[in-house]
């Protein structure tokens, strides 16, 4: 496994990886709502917003991605089958190593118990919350932080 930037033909690719890993760890999103957010998913993707980068398998497919913006993980995705084999502290700590000496901070949906127990664990803490989700939608959003790691391995 790599991490690499990504190529211009592969936002189908990433967008689907998107999409199985929404399908697994948000639960509490309906068909409908998955379906309404992937055009979304797919134009934030394509543009400029996010310092994105993509962990690729042996083959150099895309397996996840990570987009960073400021100091905030603003998106990180992995395909359902690489998930708790440690791609997502990887790419986690590329963020960090990308940039030192700041804490990064992430939004987490509540609900997605699986991702709030996975940032724990790396040490992130919840600083506050919101009652909807950026859109204004009934998914509540846990702001959480992590001071800058002096030394991180990726």
């Amino acid at each position: 496994m790599h991490i690499r930037r990504p190529r211009p033909q592969e936002g189908d690719i990433l967008l689907a990886v998107w999409e199985r890993s929404v399908r697994a760890s948000h639960t509490f999103l309906s068909d409908s709502d998955v379906r309404a957010l992937r055009p979304l998913v797919a134009v934030y993707l394509a543009g400029d917003a996010l310092d994105l980068w993509v962990l690729a398998d042996d083959a150099n497919v895309a397996v996840g991605f990570l987009g960073i913006a400021g100091d905030a993980i603003d998106a990180l995705f992995l395909d359902p089958a690489y998930r708790g084999l440690g791609y997502g502290r990887r790419l986690v700590e590329y963020a960090q190593a990308m940039r030192p000496g700041c804490p990064l901070t992430v939004d987490v949906n509540e609900q997605n118990e699986g991702a709030c127990r996975f940032y724990a664990t790396l040490g992130f803490v919840v600083v506050s919350r919101s009652p909807l989700d950026d859109a204004g939608r009934p998914f509540p959003l846990l702001h959480m932080r992590r001071g800058a790691m002096a030394k991180m391995i990726f």
